[in-house]
């Protein structure tokens, strides 16, 4: 996976082969139009103003393509919030030479806003906001299979990793024993399953978070994917995990096909991604599905969308339906050196809960008569301290 996205001359990413739009191999949120880079400019601003409207605001992407979000964001804040503006910055993290000369392009009337660093580790600590779309479930994952209950067994020994080999002249899959410390370290918390189960962990999202957190001296992050909580993601009804291969909207069941000119996927565990950001003090500040994170931000707007024109009018109802993208993503948000007053609870009831084992601290307590305000367009949506005190732990409702 690493490989058939990241190679650097024949990486379905890196070598800037990917098409995204109705025309490409698949769409996003950013693909539709300029909205979703509009409507988060003014989730930006309300961070900006509630980390006390510093002068050094500083947005950072990560997975920005052709930079059409970063155009988007830019030209919402310069023309909305011209203050807002005026005091951010904006930093793109992007590996790949011909994609940031495609960003630079497309980013041309804003040079001297614009920043970009090659890694992570490259980036300078910063206060502000890292955000991703679609980042996550495009990290490489090991995959692992089952081998059904095993006698006297050590912890995690039920399980085989997946590698890639070479048979009949052609691509295959061997299993092997787990001998990665940290890959079997993870599987200790998983499930018993039944021979032939098989499912993803992805390490590099943790690593991820654990890289993140040095660099976030105070702010938010703030990711957009599709996922499960851990119960959901390695439920026993999950036999062949969530990997997904896709090209021209088309899904193939196997990696091996189109090898460098498809997408290679995998949904996001978000519980462990929200237990490793706990671990480094990157607190949950809320999670919730699309559709309820971008009505939130409606509600906080001062101009409403009733006046739209049809063309918006239609993308945001791509964003928003239950059957498109408004159920299919969730949005996870996370706060470091935040005060308390920033954030808020949202009443409204969900099907479904992701935990982890890992308390929330720095949370207000709001009756369910509250009048909500702060930080609503996040549309936190959880009763954390009732649960906290009843339980030990977390509970984030999530709609799907």
């Amino acid at each position: 996976m690493q490989q058939a996205l990241y190679h650097p001359e024949h990486g379905y990413y890196s070598s800037g082969r990917a098409s995204i739009g109705r025309r490409g191999d698949y769409f996003t949120s950013v693909s539709i139009g300029p909205l979703f880079g509009q409507l988060l400019a003014a989730q930006f601003a309300q961070m900006w103003e509630r980390l006390d409207q510093i002068d050094n605001f500083v947005i950072v992407e990560q997975g920005a393509h052709h930079g059409d979000f970063a155009r988007d964001v830019l030209g919402s804040a310069r023309k909305g919030w011209p203050e807002f503006f005026a005091a951010l910055c904006y930093r793109i993290v992007e590996p790949f030479p011909i994609l940031q000369d495609r960003q630079s392009q497309t980013l041309a009337e804003y040079e001297g806003k614009i920043e970009w660093r090659d890694s992570i580790d490259a980036l300078e600590p910063f206060t502000g906001v890292h955000f991703s779309n679609e980042l996550l479930d495009a990290m490489p994952v090991h995959l692992i299979c089952s081998r059904g209950p095993v006698a006297y067994a050590t912890a995690g020994s039920q399980w085989n990793e997946k590698f890639v080999g070479w048979r009949n002249d052609q691509f295959a899959f061997v299993e092997q024993p787990i001998v990665d410390p940290a890959l079997r370290a993870f599987i200790t918390k998983l499930p018993s399953r039944p021979a032939g189960y098989k499912t993803e962990v992805n390490l590099a999202a943790l690593d991820w978070i654990d890289n993140l957190a040095t660099k976030l001296e105070r702010g938010y992050a703030l990711a957009i994917d599709y996922g499960h909580s851990r119960a959901e993601f390695y439920a026993h009804h999950r036999t062949n995990g969530t990997l997904q291969c896709r090209a021209q909207h088309r899904l193939f069941t196997s990696p091996f096909h189109e090898i460098g000119h498809a997408d290679i996927s995998a949904h996001v565990d978000w519980s462990s991604l929200a237990e490793r950001a706990e671990a480094h003090s990157l607190h949950v500040g809320g999670f919730t599905d699309q559709h309820h994170f971008i009505t939130g931000i409606i509600s906080e707007l001062a101009a409403p969308l009733e006046d739209a024109d049809a063309k918006t009018k239609r993308a945001l109802q791509t964003l928003l339906h239950p059957e498109i993208l408004g159920r299919a993503f969730q949005v996870l948000a996370l706060a470091k050196d935040v005060a308390a007053s920033t954030a808020a609870d949202s009443s409204f009831k969900q099907k479904n809960t992701l935990t982890t084992k890992r308390p929330v601290s720095g949370l207000p307590h709001h009756s369910p008569a509250s009048n909500l305000r702060g930080m609503n367009a996040l549309c936190l949506v959880f009763e954390l301290v009732r649960l906290r005190r009843a339980r030990g732990r977390f509970r984030l409702l999530l709609r799907h």
